[in-house]
């Protein structure tokens, strides 16, 4: 049985399901529908491959990063039945081009907007935790993607491969991605960030990195909805006024912005007023700046151990590239629209395994989903899949429930606190021998 028939089966069926009525919850078919027609690939003629079909292509491109998209599209039986059991590889490749990057880019958002709402998540002081990062993707090495995305160079002109630059915006308890822009290499991570603003969730409170200090960025960010705040370090060459005090380490200061900033943000007034903090963590003096200038809702010495918190975006970019793509250097597609193509389908298959996660650690009601296993739980989630053709459609539900129990079990071991590893630079080791390591031949 295909994947898709046992699903779309799946969806239309009614049973005793306990915490899902139907597998809607998983890939939602009306969200899937509604993204197709906003990309204006949606048509009502019926192929033996049907753009839902290859929409679980791209996602298993992913989630089986070792094998073909031919191996994948067999084992998944992603075919509506005809004469010839299997596709050509050339009508695969026809049929990504058929579905195009901006329908799976839709569907991402669709759904991670549908999960984000879907429950509550643990927050603090009412402002759920969010993260802002950038992260680099390598493509192969052609003209075609150079000429599209770029790369690094120095006076020697371009010396290493294509790259696609992405930023993403996560929540942080559960590992959700919420939104994501991807652009060339040589775009700045502040303009890319800049196009998150729109969708950002209210109350909400967003951790920055150092290097996404911009007036005008955070400031937009601020007044775009309700209650939405953002937290980074302070740089060590800040400049600043203090206009008023809190506490010893705590203050509220003005920031002066730049004519430039002004010209590039219309609404950006001449000065900011925002809160600095300070506190000195392992002997190390920690500044943070924060839009949360409220100091009786918000306390000064639980703000500064926020920032902690952001490294999490740093270990999903983790599980991406070494979990689901399998530590590969380089994406599998050759070309720029497929190779946007597949990265959506990177972050759509990470978001379906966070999803299950989410929904097995909310059953426990003891741990948070970013305390789970992600190899682990990736591992299941693929099993799942591949059982999915073997069984009956009214079946399902039940293998659903066991996975989710399945992935309760993954849970990991408590962080340990006082592990420290200072950051160094590994010396590239020598191709040539030296003394020290020459055999006693060599030597004598």
């Amino acid at each position: 049985m295909r994947l898709e028939t046992a699903l779309s089966s799946t969806f239309n069926a009614s049973g005793d399901f306990t915490s899902f009525e139907n597998l809607s919850a998983f890939l939602d078919p009306s969200i899937i529908e509604q993204s197709f027609e906003t990309a204006k690939v949606a048509t009502l003629r019926k192929r033996r491959l049907p753009l839902e079909s290859v929409l679980w292509l791209v996602i298993g491109m992913s989630l089986f990063r070792q094998q073909s998209v031919w191996d994948i599209a067999k084992q998944l039986e992603i075919m509506l039945p005809g004469q010839r059991p299997l596709a050509a590889p050339s009508a695969l490749v026809q049929a990504r081009q058929r579905l195009g990057a901006e329908a799976v880019q839709q569907v991402f958002h669709g759904l991670a907007h549908h999960w984000y709402q879907a429950h509550e998540h643990e927050g603090w002081c009412g402002l759920n935790l969010l993260a802002v990062d950038g992260v680099v993707w390598r493509t192969p090495n052609t003209t075609e993607n150079r000429e599209a995305f770029g790369s690094g160079a120095n006076h020697h002109g371009d010396t290493s491969f294509p790259q696609v630059r992405m930023v993403c915006q996560m929540e942080l308890t559960s590992h959700l991605l919420l939104n994501s822009v991807m652009d060339g290499y040589k775009t700045s991570e502040m303009r890319l960030a800049e196009q998150l603003v729109e969708n950002t969730p209210d109350y909400s409170l967003t951790l920055f990195d150092k290097g996404f200090y911009s007036l005008g960025l955070l400031h937009q960010w601020h007044q775009a909805g309700q209650q939405r705040h953002w937290l980074l370090p302070a740089r060590k060459d800040l400049q600043y006024e203090v206009i008023g005090s809190f506490g010893k380490q705590d203050k509220l200061v003005c920031l002066t912005t730049t004519p430039q900033s002004r010209k590039h943000f219309k609404d950006l007034p001449e000065t900011l007023e925002v809160r600095l903090l300070e506190k000195t963590i392992k002997g190390k003096l920690c500044r943070i700046l924060t839009s949360m200038t409220d100091p009786m809702r918000f306390r000064a010495s639980e703000i500064v151990e926020l920032y902690a918190y952001r490294w999490e975006i740093e270990l999903g970019y983790r599980e991406m590239k070494q979990t689901l793509l399998n530590s590969s250097y380089s994406l599998r597609s050759k070309k720029p629209e497929s190779i946007k193509q597949e990265l959506w389908g990177v972050l759509l298959a990470y978001n379906l395994i966070r999803y299950a996660m989410m929904q097995a650690a909310y059953r426990l009601d003891s741990i948070v989903p970013s305390q789970l296993s992600f190899t682990s739980c990736a591992l299941a989630v693929c099993t799942f899949l591949l059982r999915i053709p073997l069984c009956h459609p009214g079946n399902i539900p039940k293998q659903y429930e066991a996975l989710l129990t399945q992935l309760g079990y993954y849970v990991l071991p408590l962080r340990r606190e006082d592990r420290h590893y200072p950051r160094c630079i590994k010396h590239k080791p020598s191709k040539y021998p030296s003394a020290t390591n020459k055999n006693a031949n060599q030597v004598n």
